[in-house]
């Protein structure tokens, strides 16, 4: 749901109409690159792994993790780049399979984290009140996790049952041609290695599930050097804030609320500038 508006003490933000809804239009080309990204890197793995490039086949996977959770599968769950309906979710369920997770099992765990983070329910941002070492060990358990609270919360569960199944199938697949080939083992290996990181990088370090407010349970992150770092993924209050605003318009997002962070008093974390 698009916000109407949100109050914190004395500041009310606008609605995304008072923002601007050019911030929900997304070019044609940008999308179809987005889209393609998950694909051209998996790809790429297998074509350098075949010729022992093993450096940027592991870059690879790394890329391919960080962008699918952090921002393409993550429009695909939330509907944001306004594709039809069955290509929308014939490609989150694809794209996440690439990443030997549940695309429909994220959904419900990530609405469910929209809805109700900090609550005990909330598997997703269930880090956000841990300590560092407990939020990096709640990752290696985690996916099997979500998938299992999604198939009980009944909501697209023949999606979920039939990704589940075939995360099944490719990790059964990637064990059996270890005779001929380690690649597709260790390409296995690595992506769900790489979920594992989700609690700490999605949760832990973006929430404080001990603060009081909707604008500091939520991290507001700003400076040069942590948007280069985290590739303009760092504006997670202002997802939580406005959820319809796909990821490519974050940075307009985030300028547009600044003016009402400092009158709210939300001070941003930096590192250096």
């Amino acid at each position: 749901m698009i916000l109407d508006s949100v109050t914190a003490g004395a500041v009310e933000f606008p609605s995304l109409e008072g923002l601007g809804r050019d911030l929900l239009v997304v070019a044609w080309w940008r999308r179809a690159l987005s889209l393609a990204a998950p694909f051209a890197l998996a790809m790429g793995y297998f074509v350098c792994a075949v010729n022992h490039q093993w450096a940027a086949a592991i870059a690879s996977t790394m890329l391919l993790t960080f962008l699918t959770y952090g921002s393409i599968s993550h429009d695909l769950v939330h509907r944001t780049l306004r594709l039809p309906h069955r290509v929308n979710e014939a490609l989150l369920c694809a794209i996440e399979l690439l990443s030997f997770r549940s695309g429909h099992a994220y959904r419900v765990a990530h609405l469910n984290h929209h809805a109700h983070f900090p609550e005990d329910g909330d598997l997703e941002g269930a880090a956000g009140g841990m300590t560092w070492w407990r939020a990096l060990l709640d990752g290696v358990t985690l996916q099997p996790r979500l998938w299992w609270l999604a198939v009980r919360r009944q909501r697209d569960r023949a999606w979920i049952v039939t990704e589940g199944a075939g995360v099944v199938i490719l990790l059964v697949a990637s064990v059996a041609a270890v005779p001929w080939t380690a690649v597709p083992a260790g390409y296995a290996a690595l992506m769900i290695a790489g979920s594992w990181v989700f609690p700490f990088v999605t949760s832990f370090i973006p929430h404080d599930a001990h603060a009081r407010t909707t604008l500091t349970r939520t991290r507001l992150f700003r400076g040069r050097i942590l948007s280069i770092v985290a590739l303009e993924h760092l504006y997670h209050l202002e997802h939580h804030l406005y959820p319809q605003v796909p990821h490519h318009n974050w940075p307009r997002l985030a300028q547009r609320l600044d003016p009402y962070f400092e009158r709210a008093g939300v001070r941003p974390v930096k590192l250096w500038f």
